[in-house]
């Protein structure tokens, strides 16, 4: 394969509150594709941001990690320049966080106990005192 130019990218994974298993799984899934790179890494001081060459491929990466890690995940794109044709060309953001909680956990959530359900733009979670389901906004669980 080709080199690409350090400066080129198509998108940017943002990795927030990350652990050592999830920062493998990435290097696992870039590894196994011939036609993505990696053109920067940035350390930051809650996670990193990965610079890739294919913006398809930071879309699945992204969902991949929220289906395996639950999380919240936000991707937005961002005009980048028009080409030759007339075509305009974007870059993508794909942000990843890592919840404090995740599917399973018993927390208190407005003076019941609840074991969490599923956790993505809504939370989910079912009352273990009567067995009914709950819906939760994020911010409920600190």
């Amino acid at each position: 394969m080709k080199l690409p130019r350090t400066d080129y990218f198509q998108g940017v994974l943002q990795l927030r509150g990350i652990n050592d298993e999830i920062l493998s799984f990435v290097a696992n899934q870039i590894e196994k594709r011939n036609d993505v790179a990696v053109t920067k890494t940035v350390k930051l001081g809650n996670g990193f941001d990965l610079y890739i060459t294919s913006q398809k491929f930071i879309r699945i990466l992204g969902k991949k990690l929220k289906d395996s890690f639950g999380g919240e995940l936000k991707i937005s794109s961002k005009l980048h320049t028009t080409n030759r044709q007339g075509k305009e060309l974007y870059r993508v953001n794909v942000l990843f966080r890592l919840s404090k909680h995740k599917k399973g956990d018993i927390v208190s959530v407005r003076g019941d106990e609840v074991r969490l359900i599923s956790i993505g733009k809504k939370i989910f979670a079912r009352n273990l005192k009567t067995g009914k389901k709950v819906t939760i906004r994020s911010n409920e669980l600190n």
